[in-house]
């Protein structure tokens, strides 16, 4: 079981999602989104998939698309400092990544596929993690990260964009 990161273990900034994960297991949570997800989406139709609740807010379909892109980067990022690269990272702009994806043209069905294996690699990379590798560190946007913290970012970051989505969309 890989316990909660401490906060030397990243920027405080993080914590916003850190804070969000509930259990100590980190893959048990992980694996547990990935079907409640699954779920929360088939119950969005293509039509509801366009909507926004403002209209300079992202539909439905770019919050999925900032989602999978946001766990891709931080999954690579995670692999990378596990296995030992010391080279840091560049950050990410999610607003570069959002008008470049083109999300409102990929439909509903895709996005939510595209998550599922997303969710699913990023599983398959934890659950083969050895032992000495989530304490590994490196840099990333100029901030210090243990592959464990970045592992609750990643369900943080989804817990966070599900409740705003439940909320505000749903």
């Amino acid at each position: 079981m890989i316990g909660a990161p401490e906060k030397s273990e990243v920027a405080a900034y993080y914590f916003i999602y850190i804070d969000q994960v509930k259990g100590p297991d980190i893959r048990a949570v992980l694996s547990d989104q990935l079907d409640e997800a699954l779920e929360s989406f088939s119950q969005i139709s293509e039509e509801k998939s366009q909507f926004r609740y403002a209209p300079d807010k992202w539909s439905i379909r770019q919050v999925l698309n900032h989602i999978s892109d946001t766990e891709r980067v931080f999954a690579f990022r995670a692999w990378w400092f596990a296995r030992a690269f010391d080279s840091p990272l560049p950050g990410m702009d999610q607003n570069v990544a959002a008008a470049g994806a083109g999300a409102d043209n990929v439909s509903w069905a895709a996005h939510t596929e595209e998550f599922r294996r997303i969710r699913s690699s990023t599983l398959s990379l934890f659950a083969n993690m050895p032992s000495g590798g989530w304490m590994r560190t490196g840099i990333a946007s100029d901030n210090p990260f243990t592959v464990r913290a970045l592992a609750w970012i990643i369900a943080g970051h989804y817990a966070h964009h599900a409740r705003v989505l439940r909320e505000r969309y749903l």
